[in-house]
């Protein structure tokens, strides 16, 4: 039964190989040659993402000021996504700045402008894209807005601090008694606890940095101790997944461990440290020479996968630049900038204005992580990743 099932799916597979638009095949076989081995560097890469993120916004198919959830290579532009273009916004103004540019700081305000007209009267923001009904309020995607808001209050001035008050304050209103949050969970995941919530605590941080309430921080740390709890001695993360707590995406491994930097670097807590040095660590001997990181890991740090989930790449890379400059320790700087260049060579900076300089959700694109698409948060995330590779490589000059 076991050879007749293997039989079907290879079947299956061609059909649905056989019946996709001819860029997406085309995509699907350039990958399959192997990783390109041209790099085009750290300028050009940030320069093109950037580009890329520019044209999500103008081609999102609502029109309406956020950033498309992706481009697909079967069905084009998607909707805007609020969540991910919460944490666009500094993405925007950290290029904005750096390279003295009116340009991408208007594209943030008008994401900004966009994320205040549909904040729930709650206070919170919406699951999902914008077009997703029912409507309903989500824990994680209101977190991710708070840095949006919170650089707002910072850039442009007290025109956001409303918006970022009331959303805050829901999140610690809704948030258990043992830092957990469960009340509002995301539709779209499975149900259950998620140990990667320190990054919506991440966001209240952001939020206590600008607001000064109290409460606000320590609702952050005390969900940064909960999620803690699910933590293996070897760094692993249990609950620490979207669809499959046995085999996490390196994605959701990346938001875990980045809220939990975020948090010593707020507390200065010495066992917070220590904590993201163990998962980054175990994230260390996944690792292949050529700066591949399997996608999905067990809880042995076994890759279960082929393909390289490339957003989850590119924060785990951001996370042990972090930790090079905490700690001093060149293993993490060195892993990065490995990582950093495989998911750069996965880029095209030629080619179709769709697709240039975006960053696909899979390497291979057929993978299984945004299969066949170009995601914003990749994007987002490669961005920051390259931008901070950057600093750390001229503070050493």
């Amino acid at each position: 039964m076991g050879f007749v099932r293997t039989i079907v799916e290879q079947f299956r597979s061609v059909q649905e190989y056989l019946s996709l638009p001819a860029a997406a095949k085309q995509e699907a076989r350039r990958d399959r040659a192997g990783l390109p081995l041209s790099d085009p560097g750290l300028e050009t890469a940030i320069d093109e993402s950037m580009a890329w993120l520019g044209q999500a916004q103008d081609h999102s198919s609502t029109h309406d000021g956020g950033v498309a959830r992706h481009y697909s290579l079967i069905d084009g532009w998607g909707p805007s996504y609020p969540e991910t273009t919460g944490y666009i916004v500094p993405t925007m103004l950290a290029y904005a700045k750096w390279k003295n540019d009116e340009v991408f700081r208007h594209r943030a305000r008008r994401m900004l402008d966009w994320l205040l007209t549909i904040q729930l009267p709650s206070g919170a923001f919406q699951a999902g894209t914008v077009d997703d009904r029912p409507v309903v309020p989500a824990t994680f995607n209101t977190g991710q807005i708070l840095l949006a808001l919170a650089s707002g209050v910072l850039e442009f001035g007290e025109h956001y601090r409303g918006s970022l008050r009331r959303a805050a304050d829901w999140l610690v209103e809704t948030q258990d008694p043992d830092g957990c949050w469960r009340k509002y969970p995301s539709p779209f995941a499975e149900p259950g606890e998620k140990a990667y919530d320190p990054h919506v605590a991440w966001g209240l941080i952001e939020a206590a940095r600008v607001e000064e309430r109290r409460a606000y921080g320590e609702a952050a740390l005390a969900n940064v101790q909960w999620a803690l709890r699910q933590q293996q001695q070897n760094g692993w993360f249990d609950k620490c997944c979207v669809l499959d707590n046995t085999q996490p995406l390196t994605h959701t491994i990346g938001y875990v461990l980045r809220g939990i930097i975020e948090a010593f670097r707020f507390s200065k807590e010495p066992s917070l440290l220590q904590a993201s040095r163990k998962t980054a660590d175990g994230l260390l001997s996944a690792l292949k020479p050529d700066g591949f990181l399997p996608g999905r890991l067990d809880h042995e740090w076994r890759g279960t996968v082929s393909w390289a989930c490339l957003t989850g790449t590119a924060q785990i890379a951001y996370c042990w630049l972090m930790l090079f400059q905490d700690t001093a320790d060149t293993r993490y700087r060195d892993a990065a900038f490995a990582a950093n260049r495989y998911v750069r060579r996965t880029m095209r900076v030629d080619g179709p204005p769709e697709i240039r300089g975006g960053i696909k959700g899979s390497f291979p694109v057929d993978g299984c992580y945004g299969s066949y698409q170009y995601l914003n948060w990749a994007c987002k995330f490669f961005v920051d990743s390259q931008m901070l590779e950057q600093i750390v490589r001229r503070s050493s000059e």
